[in-house]
Protein backbone atom coordinates (compact mmCIF):
# COMPACT_ATOMS: atom_id res chain seq x y z
CA UNK A 1 0.00 0.00 0.00
CA UNK A 2 1.35 3.29 -0.90
CA UNK A 3 1.67 5.93 2.03
CA UNK A 4 2.65 9.81 2.23
CA UNK A 5 5.21 10.96 4.71
CA UNK A 6 6.22 14.54 5.94
CA UNK A 7 10.09 15.18 5.98
CA UNK A 8 10.35 16.88 9.47
CA UNK A 9 12.70 19.51 8.35
CA UNK A 10 10.71 21.27 5.54
CA UNK A 11 7.51 19.62 5.99
CA UNK A 12 7.58 18.35 2.53
CA UNK A 13 5.21 15.41 1.68
CA UNK A 14 6.54 11.90 0.19
CA UNK A 15 4.31 9.77 -1.81
CA UNK A 16 6.03 6.23 -0.68
CA UNK A 17 4.57 3.99 -3.54
CA UNK A 18 5.24 0.40 -3.04
CA UNK A 19 2.45 -0.32 -5.68
CA UNK A 20 4.55 0.94 -8.06
CA UNK A 21 7.98 0.02 -6.48
CA UNK A 22 10.81 -2.43 -7.78
CA UNK A 23 13.00 -4.71 -6.21
CA UNK A 24 16.47 -3.02 -5.61
CA UNK A 25 17.71 -5.25 -8.10
CA UNK A 26 15.13 -4.85 -10.59
CA UNK A 27 17.00 -1.48 -11.41
CA UNK A 28 18.97 -1.75 -14.46
CA UNK A 29 21.25 1.21 -15.27
CA UNK A 30 23.18 1.11 -19.24
CA UNK A 31 25.83 4.00 -19.66
CA UNK A 32 26.35 4.57 -22.92
CA UNK A 33 30.44 4.24 -23.39
CA UNK A 34 32.65 6.55 -25.52
CA UNK A 35 35.94 5.38 -26.99
CA UNK A 36 38.02 5.28 -23.78
CA UNK A 37 41.32 6.42 -25.23
CA UNK A 38 40.59 9.33 -27.03
CA UNK A 39 38.16 10.50 -24.22
CA UNK A 40 41.23 10.11 -21.90
CA UNK A 41 43.40 11.96 -24.61
CA UNK A 42 41.11 15.36 -24.94
CA UNK A 43 40.03 15.26 -20.85
CA UNK A 44 41.10 18.70 -19.72
CA UNK A 45 40.97 17.45 -16.14
CA UNK A 46 43.71 14.58 -16.97
CA UNK A 47 47.21 15.12 -15.47
CA UNK A 48 49.66 16.64 -18.57
CA UNK A 49 46.63 18.58 -19.47
CA UNK A 50 46.86 21.47 -17.25
CA UNK A 51 46.81 23.97 -20.31
CA UNK A 52 43.32 22.89 -21.09
CA UNK A 53 41.90 24.54 -18.04
CA UNK A 54 41.96 28.45 -16.83
CA UNK A 55 45.15 28.55 -14.61
CA UNK A 56 44.73 26.80 -11.07
CA UNK A 57 43.64 28.35 -7.50
CA UNK A 58 45.24 26.10 -5.33
CA UNK A 59 46.39 22.52 -6.28
CA UNK A 60 47.65 19.79 -3.50
CA UNK A 61 50.70 18.88 -5.06
CA UNK A 62 54.13 17.12 -4.74
CA UNK A 63 56.91 19.72 -3.12
CA UNK A 64 58.87 20.71 -6.24
CA UNK A 65 56.02 20.58 -8.78
CA UNK A 66 55.14 23.75 -10.34
CA UNK A 67 51.97 25.98 -10.59
CA UNK A 68 49.68 24.32 -13.72
CA UNK A 69 52.10 21.52 -14.87
CA UNK A 70 51.62 17.87 -13.03
CA UNK A 71 52.63 16.96 -9.67
CA UNK A 72 48.98 17.47 -8.10
CA UNK A 73 46.81 15.39 -6.08
CA UNK A 74 43.77 17.71 -6.17
CA UNK A 75 43.65 20.62 -8.60
CA UNK A 76 41.09 23.40 -7.95
CA UNK A 77 40.47 25.77 -11.36
CA UNK A 78 37.46 28.64 -12.32
CA UNK A 79 34.76 27.08 -14.55
CA UNK A 80 35.90 27.58 -17.97
CA UNK A 81 32.56 28.10 -18.98
CA UNK A 82 30.91 29.66 -15.74
CA UNK A 83 27.10 29.87 -14.42
CA UNK A 84 28.41 33.51 -12.41
CA UNK A 85 30.88 35.83 -12.88
CA UNK A 86 33.02 37.33 -9.96
CA UNK A 87 33.26 41.00 -11.06
CA UNK A 88 31.42 43.61 -10.05
CA UNK A 89 28.88 44.73 -7.95
CA UNK A 90 25.80 42.99 -6.74
CA UNK A 91 23.21 45.54 -8.17
CA UNK A 92 19.46 45.01 -7.84
CA UNK A 93 16.87 46.14 -10.35
CA UNK A 94 13.10 46.23 -10.81
CA UNK A 95 10.68 46.60 -13.61
CA UNK A 96 7.46 46.99 -12.02
CA UNK A 97 6.72 42.93 -10.12
CA UNK A 98 10.36 42.20 -12.38
CA UNK A 99 13.44 42.43 -10.48
CA UNK A 100 16.73 41.10 -11.30
CA UNK A 101 20.12 41.52 -10.62
CA UNK A 102 23.86 40.95 -12.16
CA UNK A 103 25.19 37.67 -12.32
CA UNK A 104 27.53 38.13 -9.80
CA UNK A 105 29.22 34.90 -8.33
CA UNK A 106 31.79 32.15 -8.34
CA UNK A 107 32.03 29.39 -10.24
CA UNK A 108 34.79 26.62 -9.58
CA UNK A 109 35.77 23.06 -9.70
CA UNK A 110 37.48 20.49 -7.70
CA UNK A 111 39.54 18.08 -9.84
CA UNK A 112 39.14 14.73 -7.45
CA UNK A 113 42.21 12.40 -8.74
CA UNK A 114 44.60 12.41 -11.36
CA UNK A 115 43.13 9.55 -12.22
CA UNK A 116 40.84 9.67 -15.22
CA UNK A 117 38.62 6.74 -14.31
CA UNK A 118 37.37 5.73 -10.76
CA UNK A 119 34.92 8.06 -8.72
CA UNK A 120 35.25 8.96 -5.57
CA UNK A 121 33.62 5.32 -4.15
CA UNK A 122 36.61 3.94 -6.07
CA UNK A 123 39.19 6.72 -4.62
CA UNK A 124 41.46 5.19 -0.99
CA UNK A 125 39.94 7.13 1.53
CA UNK A 126 42.54 9.58 2.28
CA UNK A 127 42.18 11.08 -1.21
CA UNK A 128 38.59 11.59 -0.44
CA UNK A 129 39.56 12.88 2.63
CA UNK A 130 41.61 15.42 0.39
CA UNK A 131 38.62 16.12 -1.50
CA UNK A 132 36.71 16.98 1.34
CA UNK A 133 39.83 19.09 2.90
CA UNK A 134 39.72 21.08 -0.82
CA UNK A 135 35.88 22.05 -0.13
CA UNK A 136 36.96 23.19 3.77
CA UNK A 137 39.51 25.02 1.55
CA UNK A 138 37.64 26.61 -0.35
CA UNK A 139 34.84 27.57 1.92
CA UNK A 140 37.03 29.45 4.41
CA UNK A 141 38.41 31.33 1.57
CA UNK A 142 35.29 32.28 -0.21
CA UNK A 143 33.43 33.71 2.42
CA UNK A 144 35.64 36.45 2.66
CA UNK A 145 34.01 37.92 -0.16
CA UNK A 146 31.21 39.92 1.87
CA UNK A 147 28.78 40.17 -1.53
CA UNK A 148 28.49 36.30 -1.05
CA UNK A 149 25.88 35.06 0.90
CA UNK A 150 26.14 30.98 0.47
CA UNK A 151 28.29 29.06 -1.27
CA UNK A 152 27.09 25.64 -2.47
CA UNK A 153 29.57 22.09 -3.00
CA UNK A 154 28.01 19.40 -5.12
CA UNK A 155 28.93 16.87 -7.48
CA UNK A 156 27.42 15.61 -10.61
CA UNK A 157 28.30 12.39 -11.51
CA UNK A 158 26.79 10.54 -14.72
CA UNK A 159 25.41 12.19 -17.85
CA UNK A 160 21.53 11.26 -15.98
CA UNK A 161 22.85 13.46 -13.32
CA UNK A 162 24.02 16.31 -15.12
CA UNK A 163 28.18 15.78 -15.75
CA UNK A 164 29.63 16.51 -19.22
CA UNK A 165 32.16 15.20 -17.94
CA UNK A 166 33.61 11.72 -16.69
CA UNK A 167 37.03 12.64 -14.87
CA UNK A 168 35.95 12.81 -10.92
CA UNK A 169 35.06 16.08 -10.27
CA UNK A 170 32.94 18.37 -7.68
CA UNK A 171 31.87 21.97 -7.90
CA UNK A 172 31.40 24.94 -6.25
CA UNK A 173 29.30 28.08 -6.70
CA UNK A 174 29.19 30.77 -4.46
CA UNK A 175 26.09 33.18 -5.22
CA UNK A 176 25.04 36.55 -3.26
CA UNK A 177 21.85 34.70 -2.08
CA UNK A 178 20.44 31.85 0.19
CA UNK A 179 19.05 29.17 -1.62
CA UNK A 180 15.54 28.56 -1.55
CA UNK A 181 15.59 24.67 -0.30
CA UNK A 182 18.58 25.88 2.33
CA UNK A 183 16.44 28.42 3.16
CA UNK A 184 13.27 25.97 3.97
CA UNK A 185 15.86 23.56 5.72
CA UNK A 186 16.72 26.76 8.51
CA UNK A 187 13.14 27.84 8.89
CA UNK A 188 12.22 24.63 9.80
CA UNK A 189 15.16 23.89 11.99
CA UNK A 190 13.88 26.95 13.72
CA UNK A 191 10.25 26.20 13.98
CA UNK A 192 11.12 22.92 15.32
CA UNK A 193 13.77 24.51 17.43
CA UNK A 194 10.64 26.65 19.02
CA UNK A 195 7.94 24.03 19.41
CA UNK A 196 10.69 21.07 20.92
CA UNK A 197 13.44 23.00 22.32
CA UNK A 198 16.06 20.72 20.11
CA UNK A 199 17.67 20.50 16.58
CA UNK A 200 15.87 18.35 14.25
CA UNK A 201 18.86 17.14 12.91
CA UNK A 202 19.79 15.61 16.45
CA UNK A 203 16.52 14.28 16.74
CA UNK A 204 17.19 12.69 13.23
CA UNK A 205 20.00 10.65 14.36
CA UNK A 206 18.88 9.84 17.48
CA UNK A 207 15.50 7.78 15.66
CA UNK A 208 17.50 6.86 13.25
CA UNK A 209 19.81 4.87 15.66
CA UNK A 210 16.39 3.80 17.48
CA UNK A 211 14.30 2.38 14.51
CA UNK A 212 17.54 0.85 12.98
CA UNK A 213 15.68 0.33 9.86
CA UNK A 214 16.78 3.14 7.38
CA UNK A 215 20.90 3.42 9.00
CA UNK A 216 23.24 2.55 6.13
CA UNK A 217 26.56 3.16 8.34
CA UNK A 218 26.99 4.19 11.92
CA UNK A 219 30.15 5.77 12.75
CA UNK A 220 31.57 7.41 15.78
CA UNK A 221 31.14 10.91 14.01
CA UNK A 222 28.60 10.05 11.04
CA UNK A 223 25.12 9.03 10.44
CA UNK A 224 24.68 7.78 6.81
CA UNK A 225 20.74 6.95 6.87
CA UNK A 226 17.87 6.68 4.00
CA UNK A 227 15.88 9.60 4.99
CA UNK A 228 11.90 8.67 6.47
CA UNK A 229 10.62 10.49 3.48
CA UNK A 230 13.20 10.07 1.06
CA UNK A 231 12.29 11.41 -2.80
CA UNK A 232 14.37 9.26 -4.61
CA UNK A 233 15.76 5.29 -4.73
CA UNK A 234 18.60 4.82 -2.34
CA UNK A 235 18.67 8.92 -1.55
CA UNK A 236 21.09 8.85 1.53
CA UNK A 237 22.12 11.63 3.92
CA UNK A 238 25.24 11.58 5.93
CA UNK A 239 24.95 14.28 9.43
CA UNK A 240 27.32 14.67 11.78
CA UNK A 241 26.55 13.51 15.32
CA UNK A 242 28.17 16.63 16.71
CA UNK A 243 26.12 19.76 16.51
CA UNK A 244 27.83 21.52 13.71
CA UNK A 245 25.75 24.22 11.74
CA UNK A 246 28.64 24.96 9.26
CA UNK A 247 30.90 22.38 7.36
CA UNK A 248 33.79 24.61 8.49
CA UNK A 249 34.17 23.14 12.16
CA UNK A 250 35.33 19.21 10.78
CA UNK A 251 37.65 18.29 12.44
CA UNK A 252 40.72 17.10 11.36
CA UNK A 253 39.64 13.53 13.06
CA UNK A 254 36.25 14.02 11.55
CA UNK A 255 37.75 14.69 8.12
CA UNK A 256 39.22 11.27 8.15
CA UNK A 257 35.93 9.48 9.25
CA UNK A 258 33.97 11.28 6.96
CA UNK A 259 36.04 10.21 4.08
CA UNK A 260 35.35 6.60 5.02
CA UNK A 261 31.44 7.05 5.66
CA UNK A 262 31.15 9.03 2.18
CA UNK A 263 33.20 7.04 0.59
CA UNK A 264 31.20 3.43 1.67
CA UNK A 265 27.97 5.10 1.07
CA UNK A 266 28.74 5.50 -2.64
CA UNK A 267 30.48 2.49 -2.65
CA UNK A 268 27.47 0.63 -1.69
CA UNK A 269 24.91 2.32 -3.93
CA UNK A 270 27.12 1.71 -6.99
CA UNK A 271 27.86 -1.81 -6.34
CA UNK A 272 23.74 -2.15 -6.15
CA UNK A 273 23.02 -0.46 -9.22
CA UNK A 274 26.08 -0.39 -10.97
CA UNK A 275 26.38 2.64 -13.78
CA UNK A 276 24.20 4.62 -11.59
CA UNK A 277 24.22 8.26 -12.40
CA UNK A 278 24.14 10.54 -9.11
CA UNK A 279 24.38 14.16 -7.63
CA UNK A 280 26.21 15.00 -3.85
CA UNK A 281 25.24 17.75 -2.20
CA UNK A 282 26.69 19.61 0.81
CA UNK A 283 24.18 21.71 3.05
CA UNK A 284 25.81 24.00 5.44
CA UNK A 285 25.26 27.26 7.25
CA UNK A 286 25.09 30.67 5.20
CA UNK A 287 27.76 33.05 5.00
CA UNK A 288 27.99 37.18 5.69
CA UNK A 289 24.42 37.34 7.45
CA UNK A 290 23.56 39.34 10.24
CA UNK A 291 20.96 36.66 11.28
CA UNK A 292 21.62 34.15 14.37
CA UNK A 293 21.61 30.86 12.50
CA UNK A 294 20.51 26.95 13.72
CA UNK A 295 21.37 24.88 11.11
CA UNK A 296 22.99 21.37 10.89
CA UNK A 297 25.19 20.86 8.03
CA UNK A 298 24.62 17.25 6.28
CA UNK A 299 25.51 15.99 2.86
CA UNK A 300 22.89 14.07 0.56
CA UNK A 301 23.64 11.66 -1.81
CA UNK A 302 20.41 11.99 -4.86
CA UNK A 303 20.52 8.85 -6.60
CA UNK A 304 18.58 9.62 -10.58
CA UNK A 305 17.23 6.45 -10.97
CA UNK A 306 13.24 7.89 -11.62
CA UNK A 307 12.33 11.12 -13.78
CA UNK A 308 11.20 13.95 -12.46
CA UNK A 309 7.35 13.85 -14.10
CA UNK A 310 4.13 16.38 -14.42
CA UNK A 311 3.15 15.35 -10.83
CA UNK A 312 6.46 16.44 -9.40
CA UNK A 313 6.37 19.71 -11.80
CA UNK A 314 2.82 20.46 -10.85
CA UNK A 315 2.66 19.79 -6.99
CA UNK A 316 6.01 19.76 -5.63
CA UNK A 317 5.76 16.22 -3.97
CA UNK A 318 7.90 13.11 -5.23
CA UNK A 319 6.82 9.93 -6.07
CA UNK A 320 9.23 7.60 -4.87
CA UNK A 321 8.95 3.61 -5.74
CA UNK A 322 11.11 2.20 -3.14
CA UNK A 323 10.56 2.03 0.68
CA UNK A 324 13.63 3.85 2.41
CA UNK A 325 13.52 0.73 4.85
CA UNK A 326 14.35 -1.49 1.78
CA UNK A 327 16.73 0.69 0.26
CA UNK A 328 18.47 0.81 3.83
CA UNK A 329 18.50 -3.01 4.47
CA UNK A 330 19.85 -3.26 0.56
CA UNK A 331 22.95 -0.98 1.10
CA UNK A 332 23.94 -2.67 4.89
CA UNK A 333 24.11 -5.77 3.33
CA UNK A 334 26.09 -4.95 0.42
CA UNK A 335 29.74 -4.62 1.06
CA UNK A 336 31.56 -3.35 3.93
CA UNK A 337 32.58 -0.52 5.75
CA UNK A 338 36.32 -0.07 6.48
Amino acid sequence: MSEWRKDPIVNRWVIISTERGKRPFDYNVTNVTMEEEKKIQGCPFCEGNEYKTPPEIIAYRKKNSTKDNPGWWIRVVPNKYPALINHGEVLKRQHGIYKSMKGIGVHEVIVESTIHGPGLDRQTEKQVAEVIWAWRNRLLDLRRDTRLKYIQIFKNDGSAAGASLDHTHSQIIAMPMVPVDVRQEIEGAIKYLNQHGTCVFCDLNKQEITDQERVVINSSYYLSFTPFASRFPFETWIVPKEHQCDFVQITKEQVKELAAVLKNSLRKILITVPNISYNVVLHTAPINLKEDIHYHWHIEILPRLTLISGFELSTGYYINPLPPEIAAKTLRETGEFS
